[in-house]
């Protein structure tokens, strides 16, 4: 079983997390429980706006979640800030260096782009940040057509919805296509019809 750890923060976009946490989970529970473990981690814990306004309650803090596998970074108008916090970028790259998988998801490039995680790679993010990840990671290899980019460990979706497709990517990668259809079939995404 991986653990899943989903970065969540002030201003973060909503489905940046909710794709990839409703992936994960439905995966793990049309399969009894058995391939994903996923929680939501914050700062310190406590209690997060979306971009949008939904207020979300973090599983955990920087102090008392689990082993994380596969570390997700979101993204959202709350990136800007985040990537100034010391803190955060600290948490971000042990969990990183500890992790099986990193995967960001739309502007959540920044902060990995911050972290000079993306220097020499091939990585994408939200068509309307790919401006600001050059400033930010100008060694970064930006492509603008792809809807997610896997460079083995760490990985990058474009926006938003494209969090799905790298999170569906990642579950075949790990347990195989039956098991991607599977979640595929029951979140009726896509060409699921062909699936049947």
């Amino acid at each position: 079983m991986y653990n899943v750890g989903i970065f969540l923060f002030n201003n973060v976009e909503l489905l940046d997390f909710a794709g990839p946490y409703e992936v994960f989970t439905v995966t793990s529970e049309l399969n009894d429980y058995k391939l994903f473990s996923v929680f939501t981690v914050s700062q310190n814990g406590k209690e997060i706006k979306s971009v949008n306004g939904l207020k979300i309650l973090p599983d955990f803090s920087f102090c008392n979640h689990p082993n994380i596998d596969i570390l997700i970074i979101p993204g959202g108008a709350g990136t800007k800030s985040e990537m100034l916090k010391e803190g955060v970028l600290e948490w971000i790259k042990e969990n990183h260096n500890n992790s099986k998988i990193t995967m960001s998801v739309c502007s959540g490039a920044r902060l990995l782009g911050k972290l000079g995680l993306l220097d020499g790679l091939e990585c994408t993010t939200h068509h309307e940040v790919m401006g600001h990840l050059r400033e930010i990671a100008p060694k970064a290899i930006i492509k603008t057509d792809n809807r997610f980019i896997d460079n083995g460990k760490l990985s990058t979706s474009a926006g938003i919805s494209a969090g799905i497709d790298l999170s569906l990517h990642i579950t075949e990668k790990l347990y195989g296509v039956d098991i991607a259809n599977k979640t595929r079939m029951y979140m009726e995404y896509g060409d699921w019809k062909k699936l049947e």
